[in-house]
């Protein structure tokens, strides 16, 4: 029967109303039934994740769930945005990143990518890994620097680079006041990357002259990447961020500037991660923030934060670097919603050297899919007032802020860098963190889960690094290089040997017994480069010998059910042994099994395990 709704009345008004405690008793249930007898708040908590930075997300948000006052789009505390109409204005900018030398070929990857959706040049200039100077006006042939605008990264040499920048737009006829991007002066950032002490005073002279005659064009990044690529927390990344735009409020009002002129001289760049509502509540409470320290500052008008995201280099990996799509796709979903001004989305390939044509069409077109076909860019803060998205804001904004003073106490940044304090807390961090990693507690898809092995890998054309050869500064790491070490491994194996470190899967029973167990070791075997050799389909203890010669394996493991593992595991363990198997493991929590030397399960330190196996295997 349909049920007809009267005048006014919503459909969902025929539904009765559930509580809180009928949701609760309704988790219960389904947490008994998976043998965890929890009641009331301890069943919701069963089902919350710990975050970084002491946050946890629980499985439910309701309007209970109180946070503080968010404002409007465009209006202190710029929460839901620094322009009142958000993205929903046309959409954010997408800006390419280029760290090519030669410029002919850094011409024509900008010409492409510009009359193909991108809207702004991201430029290396100068060092080993960027255009020379004196090839910028090559490179930027053929582009209109009046609707392009163009952000510098010259870690080399600023002063030259910002030069030749400002002589071609008077050398091409572009007005003072169309003059916009960045001129990205970052002496602080460059410090955290290469232990060089800053110079503050080349960004404040930048920062007079951009101010005095170019109105569009900032002339300092803060640049937030160098904390989250040595392992930092989204809190930790965001409290260095403010400590680093003060740095240059300090400087810059030192050297007679306003408030209000020093704010418009910055520009924030943050890392856009896979998790998109941690990178939503990221962008939102960073604008929050910042604003907060304009208000302390006396320019509460001033503290309209202009964002830069750009997808994350720390989650990008080289095994199955298609993947990566995925990844950024995700990142840029989550910049976007979050209203980030700018997007740099990396090529898939960023891991591995310098982008194709391909590459980087895919990377533009990421932005333009969210934008054009998914319509991102026609809604004012998406996020705003979602109960979730609103608490985690507001506790991540805590967290940061928390940091954040803790660096002032230390001194400022500056002081806070020389210490070694920062180094020290982002090292904590991501040694906490790489043990989740190490336990697959955060997988990776196609390296810690789902690898495989026999792929062929992508090549691609190395690129330079800018800051090779520094001589400090903060390490710069990945998700996948715990995983990579192994893999590399396993490679140079192959290549000294023909053949791949082997290990028999010695299955005990029929398929419905073995193959969740099964496919649980081939996955963790091959995330460290080690060919799983599951044949025969099935073995007891008469035939797992003959099995194991003919595999050419060293090593076995040994999968099947509980109730089998009781009745035939220790037999065939025994069987392994004796045809002269080095190590046998088990799929399964540690039990009492003779002729069992280790276990593999989830939850187990993978990494441990599949290094102790290659170090056993004499893999060098």
């Amino acid at each position: 029967m349909t049920v007809q709704p009267a005048d006014g009345l919503s459909p969902a008004a025929a539904f009765p109303d559930p509580s809180h405690d009928q949701w609760q008793s309704l988790v219960e249930g389904v947490l008994r039934k998976s043998g965890k007898e929890v009641s009331g708040s301890a069943a919701e908590e069963a089902l919350s994740t710990t975050l970084e930075d002491g946050l946890t997300t629980r499985p439910l948000y309701t309007a209970h769930d109180e946070s503080p006052d968010t404002g409007f789009p465009g209006f202190a505390p710029f929460t839901r945005g620094s322009r009142a109409e958000g993205n929903a204005a046309g959409g954010w900018d997408v800006r390419q990143r280029h760290s090519l030398t030669d410029p002919a070929r850094l011409n024509e990857a900008v010409l492409g990518d510009l009359e193909n959706g991108v809207t702004s040049l991201w430029l290396t200039v100068g060092g080993p890994a960027g255009v020379p100077v004196d090839g910028l006006a090559r490179a930027l042939d053929g582009v209109y620097l009046d609707l392009a605008p163009v952000a510098l990264d010259a870690p080399a040499d600023l002063d030259a680079a910002a030069t030749e920048l400002l002589r071609l737009y008077e050398e091409r006829g572009v007005a003072q006041h169309q003059a916009r991007g960045t001129l990205g002066a970052d002496p602080l950032g460059h410090e955290a990357r290469t232990g060089v002490e800053a110079d503050l005073a080349p960004a404040v002279r930048w920062a007079q002259r951009c101010e005095a005659a170019y109105p569009e064009l900032r002339a300092i990044a803060v640049d937030a990447l160098p904390y989250h690529e040595a392992g930092g927390s989204a809190g930790e990344e965001l409290g260095l961020s403010l400590a680093t735009g003060v740095a240059y409020l300090r400087a810059l009002t030192g050297a007679g500037m306003s408030v209000e002129a020093a704010c418009g001289q910055l520009e924030f760049r943050y890392a856009a991660t896979a998790d998109q509502f941690l990178t939503i509540a990221k962008l939102r409470a960073a604008r929050r923030l910042w604003a907060r320290v304009a208000e302390a500052c006396g320019a509460p008008a001033a503290g309209a934060q202009r964002q830069h995201a750009v997808t994350s280099p720390v989650m990008m990996t080289r095994r199955d670097p298609w993947v990566n799509m995925l990844r950024t796709t995700l990142a840029t979903l989550g910049a976007g919603v979050g209203g980030a001004d700018c997007v740099t989305v990396l090529p898939f390939d960023h891991a591995l050297g310098l982008p194709d044509a391909f590459a980087r069409r895919i990377s533009r077109n990421t932005s333009t899919i969210l934008m054009e076909e998914s319509h991102l860019a026609r809604v004012i803060d998406p996020a705003g007032g979602s109960w979730y998205v609103e608490r985690l804001t507001d506790e991540l904004a805590a967290a940061a802020w928390a940091f954040f003073q803790e660096t002032e106490r230390a001194g400022g940044l500056p002081a806070a860098l020389r210490s070694g304090m920062v180094a020290e807390r982002l090292a904590a961090t991501w040694a906490a963190r790489s043990a989740k990693l190490a336990r697959r507690k955060e997988p990776i898809t196609g390296v810690s889960e789902f690898p495989m092995p026999g792929e062929r890998p992508v090549e691609r054309e190395p690129a330079a690094d800018a800051y090779a050869g520094a001589p400090g500064g903060l390490p710069r790491v990945r998700r996948d290089e715990a995983f990579e070490a192994l893999r590399a491994r396993s490679d140079a194996h192959l290549a000294a040997t023909g053949s791949r470190p082997k290990v028999f899967i010695a299955a005990l029973g029929p398929a419905a017994a073995h193959t969740a167990r099964v496919s649980f070791a081939v996955n963790l075997f091959g995330a460290g480069g080690i060919e799983a050799v599951h044949d025969p389909v099935s073995v007891d203890a008469g035939t797992a010998a003959d099995a194991l010669t003919a595999s050419g394996a060293a090593l076995a493991a040994l999968c099947s059910s509980d109730a089998l593992y009781a009745e035939q595991a220790e037999q065939v363990a025994g069987a392994l042994k004796s045809a002269g198997a080095a190590q046998v493991f088990l799929a399964g929590r540690p039990g009492e099994y003779a002729g069992v030397d280790s276990y593999i399960f989830a939850g187990c330190d993978a990494v441990a395990v599949l290094t102790s196996v290659l170090d056993r295997m004499g893999v060098a």
